[in-house]
């Protein structure tokens, strides 16, 4: 059997590829390579952007769940604070009640006092743990008045030695979270 080539290109009834048929091949392959790359780029491209997406995703997430706590423990602070100035309140009542004498007899007295102590104590704690979690008092009696740390709930006169503008007596003690205002303190102002 050897060559079995004929004289028009053909063997056994199939045309041999000559130059002409491998130039299409090869064009065909490098057309194919360029759209697949091209496939490539473009599959690459959408991946960067789906992590970018992702990474900003986890952000945004991680910014709103501490956004989420922060205002959660502010609010718990607030009640805190709500119950440190029912304290004050109470041990303001019975320092001025024994000031006055009217407690009674002895034996009442020696209670009241215990009573005011264990006040005092719990009173103590409180702060103490406020401390701990950064919450610190403004001292605003005899500073001057500054409207993003007091609250002006009344106008007084300067009589009682206390300079034009600054704070003269404070009903309702502020603080500070960290370096941010928690509550103002709510003060007299001098005039």
């Amino acid at each position: 059997m050897g060559d079995e080539r004929t004289i028009n290109g053909e063997t056994n009834g199939e045309p041999i590829a000559g130059p002409g048929a491998q130039m299409d091949s090869v064009e065909a392959l490098q057309a194919e390579v360029a759209r697949l790359s091209h496939e490539a780029e473009r599959n690459w491209q959408q991946f960067l952007r789906a992590a970018a997406d992702l990474e900003n995703y986890r952000k945004q997430a991680a910014r709103q769940r501490e956004e989420a706590v922060a205002s959660t423990r502010r609010a718990m602070l607030a009640v805190i604070l709500g119950v440190v100035d029912t304290l004050e309140r109470a041990l303001a009542h019975a320092e001025g009640a024994g000031a006055a004498g009217t407690v009674g007899p002895a034996e009442g007295n020696a209670e009241a006092a215990a009573i005011a102590d264990g006040i005092r104590l719990a009173h103590r704690q409180v702060l103490d743990v406020l401390s701990r979690m950064g919450v610190r008092p403004i001292e605003a009696l005899g500073k001057e008045f500054d409207p993003r740390l007091h609250d002006a709930v009344e106008v007084t006169s300067a009589g009682g030695g206390a300079p034009a503008g600054t704070v003269a007596a404070e009903v309702q003690r502020g603080y500070m979270l960290g370096g941010e205002l928690l509550r103002p303190a709510r003060v007299r102002v001098a005039q």
